[in-house]
């Protein structure tokens, strides 16, 4: 197992941390599920953005407790990255979707924090490859097997 290191930026005040609280609870994701359901829009709309609230709170709990760094079978940063895509193109296909019939304003206003998480999705995937990008050496190298032994 890999010893941590002692110096570390907590997640919550990082700027990833930052623009994942504001997808989840920053008024973006949940308060559109929040729109959805109280207007009671169709299932779709409702569970789309139900998964997504629990798929945002799982990373933003692995990022908090650092099991990123402990769980080293699996390359976290690429399914963040991934995550964040499909997270993407998922909100903005539900948000347009809720804003085309305009059948109610608590649709359209789930619509519009919607396209808002998915902006928000999007800046996140790119601030983690930006990352990946020019800092290639950082903690998510991945080392040889021989270099283990």
């Amino acid at each position: 197992m890999q010893t941590l290191k002692q110096k570390h930026r907590p997640f919550c005040f990082s700027v990833k941390g930052q623009v994942k609280m504001l997808r989840l609870g920053g008024a973006l994701t949940v308060t559109s599920m929040a729109f959805f359901i109280i207007a009671q829009a169709p299932e779709p709309y409702i569970v789309i953005t139900g998964f997504e609230v629990a798929v945002i709170f799982f990373f933003i709990i692995l990022y908090m407790l650092r099991l990123d760094r402990l769980i080293d079978c699996l390359f976290w940063p690429l399914l963040d990255i991934i995550n964040s895509m499909v997270t993407a193109v998922f909100m903005i296909i539900i948000s347009v979707l809720a804003l085309i019939p305009e059948t109610s304003k608590f649709i359209v206003l789930g619509g519009v924090f919607g396209l808002l998480a998915a902006v928000c999705c999007i800046a996140d995937g790119a601030l983690i490859y930006r990352k990946l990008l020019f800092n290639p050496s950082g903690p998510y190298q991945k080392k040889p097997i021989h270099d283990k032994i």
